[in-house]
């Protein structure tokens, strides 16, 4: 197991597949019948996922916004195993959303608007970055490679550094072990307009911004044409691509970044990280995104009052943080909704200026519970909780665990009520809300009160 740490900007992006079988009559254009949708994290969470379906232990230092995209996100990444340090991000989540239609692109669709910086790092997340055995900054061009800490805690650390530049983006921290460019990003960056000789470009460009990053080594990706290196010798170490691969290459530079930064974690030398990220950069476009990564979590839909849902909470934690406001939160089952729950849900209520309940779905509850559980379906649970005065917002989580959506809320304030006081085990979530510097607290709770007490009771006829 080798902890990679990858930071950087993370995209929500989309593939709308359909069949086009005529053009609109008011213009000029096909008409797509949508047919099913595929999601997943694009950008540094795409590299986090790929490293992730390797088996390495991933964790993940970027900024998600405050909606229904960042829970997403945020759901997709937890699910898949990644540790994820989020930083606050204003505005709405960056999304790509690609139109296609019998394997070929029709049209790419961008959301998000300009870029924003992201807001401050918590400590946890500047911790994870020296305890790294190897760090891949992907770069995307939306300001994460540019903050200040962030940036500084990477020169800091012993650990190689692997930097995937963007034309928008900065420079790399001085001294990175490997940067990789593809051929079009290293010409934009140096300037260089090429001749038409792949070879000569890449070795020239690449030599160029060796010496202007202060990097130990450029890598140029070339596509089916492999990868230039270009180190501190004058002899560039050209590396052609194992076999012709033909297929969808979104993803491939990501591939080949995340598997240079493995390759270095495990103490390869430069030349032979580059070798075995051409080979797995090319098995990647052979086999294809979703060979790659398998499906993505479904997220759950629940339909209801105007407080209940990923929008409705994210529209009010970021009007809460916009006037300096405190954000808590709490979650459970709330099966049968008693006083007990009251008392909980009140006592947090006291502590912030709104609170969030993070309510378990009704699959998550049968994990939990058992097949005989929910006896309330979660919309009427939802329902239930959104209707008392204490509740602000309800979102609903499918996990055993609602560690996806406390990454995506980051609450000031996580709240548990129960028997953790007096000595009794650490609270679960602790430690992972401390990555964005947040506080665990306990309340009192109604001793006697229990969902699992009342149906044992009903059941019994006491």
């Amino acid at each position: 197991m080798k902890r990679l740490v990858i930071v950087g900007d993370t995209l929500l992006d989309r593939d709308v597949e359909g069949a086009v079988r005529r053009i609109a009559p008011d213009a000029p254009a096909p008409v797509l019948d949508e047919e099913r949708v595929h999601e997943r994290p694009g950008g540094a969470g795409l590299a986090a996922l790929l490293a992730a379906a390797d088996g390495h232990e991933v964790a993940l230092v970027t900024a998600l916004s405050s909606d229904a995209g960042g829970a997403r996100l945020s759901e997709m990444l937890t699910a898949a195993g990644v540790e994820l340090y989020a930083l606050p991000l204003p505005g709405a989540t960056p999304e790509k959303v690609r139109l296609r239609s019998g394997g070929q692109v029709l049209l790419r669709l961008d959301r998000g608007g300009d870029p924003v910086p992201p807001g401050d790092a918590p400590p946890a997340a500047l911790d994870a970055l020296r305890d790294a055995k190897a760090i891949l900054v992907s770069d995307y061009g939306r300001g994460v490679a540019r903050h200040p800490a962030l940036r500084a805690a990477i020169e800091a650390s012993a650990a190689p550094v692997v930097w995937d530049p963007h034309p928008r983006g900065p420079a790399p921290v001085p001294d990175a072990r490997l940067v990789t460019p593809n051929l079009a990003e290293v010409c934009k960056l140096s300037g260089d307009a090429g001749d038409g000789a792949t070879l000569t470009t890449a070795q020239r460009a690449g030599h160029l911004l060796r010496r202007r990053w202060r990097a130990a080594a450029v890598a140029v990706t070339c596509g089916p044409g492999g990868a230039v290196l270009c180190h501190s010798g004058p002899t560039p170490l050209v590396v052609p691509a194992p076999a012709e691969a033909s297929g969808d290459t979104c993803g491939a530079g990501d591939r080949f970044a995340v598997a240079a930064a493995l390759a270095l974690a495990d103490g390869a030398l430069v030349s032979e990280a580059v070798q075995e990220a051409v080979r797995a950069a090319t098995a990647f476009v052979a086999g294809g995104l979703p060979a790659a990564l398998g499906a993505m979590p479904a997220s759950p839909a629940v339909s209801g009052p105007e407080r209940v849902g990923a929008d409705q909470a994210g529209a009010l934690v970021t009007e809460v943080r916009a006037r300096g406001g405190v954000v808590v939160a709490t979650g459970g089952c709330f099966d049968l909704l008693h006083a007990g729950h009251l008392a909980t849900l009140r006592a947090a209520r006291r502590l912030g200026d709104c609170l969030v309940v993070c309510l378990n779905s009704d699959e998550s509850v049968r994990g939990l519970k058992g097949p005989g559980r929910p006896l309330t379906a979660q919309a009427d649970r939802a329902r239930l909780l959104a209707a008392l005065d204490c509740v602000d917002a309800v979102v609903v989580f499918d996990e055993p665990t609602p560690e996806a959506v406390l990454s995506w809320l980051r609450p000031d304030v996580w709240v548990k009520g129960g028997d953790y006081a007096d000595g009794g085990p650490e609270l679960p979530e602790s430690e992972l809300v401390a990555h964005w510097g947040g506080q665990t607290v306990i309340v009192p709770y109604l001793d006697g009160r229990s969902t699992t007490r009342t149906i044992a009771a009903a059941r019994s006829g006491s």
